[in-house]
């Protein structure tokens, strides 16, 4: 009886670690993010539950080609960054610049802007990020309605899309 109430102890005690390990994970280190829109098609689609990285960015900075989960206060959102503070984009003849040098876009289907049309100069101020959604003809970004992003409001880098089962995928 006295091993049997032990056994039944450690095994309460494995239980309530676990919970809390994985209470500390998903609080500080990773996240979930359903994705509401068609803005990164093909890459991510409407529907997808991606995976997110929470700490990445306390101890380094976004990278050009990373996407992101961006905090708004009425919605978050998924997109895709494209220049980093200080750098100088332009949109001239279906082609994106980046600090006067033609960028390719490996993550596209096309390199067809066509649907963006040209825009810029744009010098992306310090501490803040020029963001693209990867469907750029509907992509509400820093193009049209999103303005540039600071580095407070990227809560995590995408990692995984981890719903549905059939689409598993990394997502860097």
């Amino acid at each position: 009886m006295i091993v049997k109430k032990k056994e039944s102890l450690g095994w309460v005690k494995v239980i309530a670690i676990a919970i809390i390990a994985a209470s500390l994970l998903r609080s500080f280190v990773f996240a979930t993010s359903i994705v509401q829109g068609e803005s990164m098609d093909p890459t991510i689609q409407d529907g997808e539950r991606l995976l997110f990285n929470k700490v990445v960015y306390l101890v380094g900075e976004p990278n050009r080609g990373d996407i992101v989960i961006i905090k708004r206060p009425i919605k978050n959102y998924v997109k895709r960054v494209i220049a980093l503070p200080h750098e100088t984009i332009t949109v001239k003849d279906k082609v994106l610049y980046i600090n006067g040098e033609r960028y390719t876009q490996t993550f596209l289907d096309s390199q067809d802007l066509s649907q963006t049309g040209d825009f810029g100069p744009v010098e992306v101020p310090g501490n803040s990020y020029f963001v693209m959604g990867d469907n750029r003809l509907i992509s509400k970004d820093s193009r049209n309605g999103l303005g540039f992003v600071t580095k407070e409001e990227i809560i995590g880098r995408s990692e995984f899309v981890i719903y549905p089962f059939s689409e598993w995928t990394f997502t860097r």
